[in-house]
């Protein structure tokens, strides 16, 4: 019942993130066509007003509850930069020839830069969380919570590709790490080294065809490289975790889910295929059959970086040497329980 429920969200969720995009897109597409050059100033009001309540049930679909006002605010303001950026320049004369309805646009922009600093502000001067996690909150209050993520877990794959090539992992002062990458290094690297032979094949076969797709398919191939290099060396910097308090299951980017030990009601190294492939587990090991499940006393739910998921009973991942780790973590939920 959880899992066909979290299924509707889901399917909501996407929706909402996808649909939005398509239809201003095709709005954009409709102001440039001649019905639209001969009635500007209708096809300017009729695209204002697609844009706003299209980002408008977005937001409401987004949204689990009533939204909020800051939230309001903001869609609104983004369907009027949307409106100025993407309307042909006929449409933005006669915008600039409309006074009134160029200044409530400039307001409403306006009102929610100065609405969105202030609460900025606070969560850059807030206390309780990272500094990272405070500025990715004040980014999210001007633009849109799901942009910012995307945008931070880009930068964050591009910087460890690029510059982090030596120094410790991301372990906090207070947590134990246990590493889960060395049953991956042959085959991350058979996968770079695919990588590179592809990228050298398409430069070669495509050359003799047409240049510029050589170009375009070479800049595209390298992209996917450097996030495969990011990848896979995020499995050694991010270890997984055994804290006082909790168990934070990593795979790389791929996966960071935060258990609670006072959620774990058993550890288990021996488990069933069924139990591994059901959708209320969350299956962290990666090319590889798990060697640990730690099984929840209460439903937990997946972080993601778009979209919410089912939530999970079961948490499944693999230890390149699994016994410290099950030893420490019953040594803690043994304590717990004293």
């Amino acid at each position: 019942m959880l899992a066909q429920a979290d299924t509707g969200v889901d399917r909501r969720q996407i929706a909402a993130t996808i649909a939005p995009i398509i239809v201003v897109a095709l709005a954009g597409m409709a102001v440039r066509t001649p019905p639209a050059a001969a009635h500007p100033l209708a096809a300017l009001l009729l695209f204002l007003w697609v844009v706003a309540d299209t980002l408008m049930l977005a937001l409401v679909a987004q949204s689990s509850g009533k939204p909020d006002r800051s939230a309001v605010l903001g869609a609104l303001a983004g369907a009027s930069f949307t409106v100025w950026l993407g309307s042909p320049p006929v449409l933005r004369g006669v915008l600039l020839e409309t006074p009134i309805l160029a200044l409530m646009m400039v307001a409403v922009v306006l009102g929610h830069v100065a609405w969105a600093t202030a609460r900025a502000s606070r969560a850059v001067n807030g206390t309780g969380v990272d500094r990272t996690a405070r500025w990715v909150a004040a980014a999210s209050e001007f633009l849109p919570p799901a942009w910012v993520r995307l945008a931070v877990a880009e930068l964050t794959v591009v910087h460890m590709a690029l510059f982090c090539w030596r120094g410790p992992a991301d372990v906090p002062a207070n947590a134990r790490a246990f590493a889960y990458h060395k049953h991956l290094t042959p085959m991350c690297a058979t996968l770079l080294i695919l990588s590179a032979i592809e990228i050298a094949v398409y430069h070669l076969l495509l050359g003799h065809w047409s240049r510029t797709a050589a170009i375009v398919l070479f800049v595209l191939s390298d992209v996917g490289f450097v996030y495969l290099v990011g990848l896979i060396k995020s499995f050694r910097f991010r270890p997984v975790l055994l804290t006082p308090d909790s168990v934070r299951v990593r795979a790389g980017f791929l996966i960071d889910q935060l258990v609670p030990l006072d959620a774990i009601t058993a550890v288990e190294g021996s488990f069933t295929g069924e139990e591994v492939r059901d959708p209320a587990t969350l299956n962290a090991a990666l090319l590889a059959w798990p060697n640990i499940m730690l099984r929840l006393n209460r439903p937990l739910h997946r972080r993601s970086l778009l979209r919410k998921r089912a939530p999970v009973l079961r948490v499944a991942f693999r230890l390149d040497d699994p016994e410290p780790f099950m030893r420490l973590l019953h040594w803690r939920l043994g304590q717990r329980f004293r």
